[in-house]
């Protein structure tokens, strides 16, 4: 198991929901609301693979979370 640990400062939690579902048939994953944090645990077939998928989801959320927002360049 991986687990990323996402701070709600940074990720909405609408983005990391989205991500979740996104790379759903990838892997299996436990979520967990933490004060501070959004907690993801990824379960795949191998760790490297539970790390990229980690990794892509991770960038997923924050692109989700730069759009909802409405952030310009």
């Amino acid at each position: 198991m991986t687990e990323l640990r996402l701070h709600r400062s940074l990720y909405a939690g609408t983005a990391v929901d989205a991500a979740v579902k996104t790379y759903a048939r990838f892997a299996a994953f436990e979520l967990v609301e933490e004060a501070t944090h959004w907690v993801v645990r990824v379960t795949a077939k191998s760790v490297a693979r539970e790390t990229q998928i980690a990794h892509e989801l991770a960038n997923y959320a924050l692109g989700t979370t730069i759009r909802e927002r409405g952030a310009t360049p």
